[in-house]
């Protein structure tokens, strides 16, 4: 047994246009207003629902940082030696030193 009667024979008025329609050729859309076949509108994909969009907190493998000498070469090579003379740099927050060797 069911709880509800089929309405073979019933109307309803919508809730949009405020026509009448059989029953049984009512829709419900997702706001939940009942309308007729013909009034009856999908939910647009942009009202959701939206997916998680996670930012990166960390890196993976990170190292620590490395006090590490940087190297310049500047100039041409001489004839003598055919390789220039490095400048040996170390640079901290505000300062650097160029020592040559």
């Amino acid at each position: 047994m069911s709880k509800f009667a089929t309405g073979k024979y019933a109307y309803s008025i919508s809730d949009r246009s405020g026509f009448r329609y059989r029953y049984k050729d009512m829709r419900k859309e997702w706001t939940g207003a009942l309308v007729g076949k013909d009034e009856w509108e999908a939910k647009q994909p942009q009202l959701g629902p939206f997916r998680k969009v996670i930012d990166a907190q960390a890196l993976r493998d990170a190292r620590p940082d490395i006090k590490a000498a940087m190297v310049v070469y500047v100039g041409v090579p001489t004839p003598e030696n055919m390789k220039p003379r490095p400048i040996i740099g170390f640079a901290k927050v505000g300062t650097v030193t160029v020592s040559t060797t």
